[in-house]
């Protein structure tokens, strides 16, 4: 599954300022809603859902990256978006650093396969050193979308 297929550019932002999880969350959150990918009045359900997922355990998996994500009605397809925090925000990561790049997943209940496959595209580029040094240096969200569909070609 390709990134740039899933990933709404409208949603990305490259200056993440929230302070903590919660905070990044949210807004990352409510960027897919003014994106138009759900009603506002799904915004709060979402975060929930999402704060619930964090309570099984940080999706910050470590070396600076976290994968946030939850299944809910409230989407008809898998979407994405990522934001960059150049100043880090503490998410109780598995090595206990702070995350700069968070990528966030939301997908339908009754497509699990494609929530799979969305983890594992993201999960599979950000193993990637070069992606990654990539995407933290990029200023906008046309940038991010040019080194995802490059990512997406395997021209890093």
């Amino acid at each position: 599954m390709k990134l740039a297929e899933f990933v709404i550019e409208d949603a990305i932002i490259t200056d993440l300022t929230a302070n903590s999880k919660e905070n990044a969350i949210r807004e990352m959150v409510k960027s897919l809603c003014e994106a138009g990918r759900f009603a506002t009045e799904n915004e709060e359900n979402i975060v929930a859902a999402i704060m619930k997922r964090e309570e099984l355990g940080s999706t910050g998996i470590g070396r600076g990256i976290a994968v946030p994500h939850t299944k809910h009605p409230s989407v008809d397809s898998l979407v994405a978006t990522i934001a960059i925090a150049r100043e880090g925000v503490e998410f109780q990561s598995l090595d206990g650093e702070d995350v700069h790049i968070l990528f966030l997943l939301i997908s339908p209940p009754d497509r699990p396969g494609d929530h799979l496959r969305g983890l594992e595209g993201i999960s599979r580029h950000l193993k990637n050193d070069d992606f990654c040094n990539f995407l933290r240096q990029s200023k906008t969200a046309a940038d991010v979308m040019e080194l995802l569909r490059e990512a997406d070609e395997d021209r890093l």
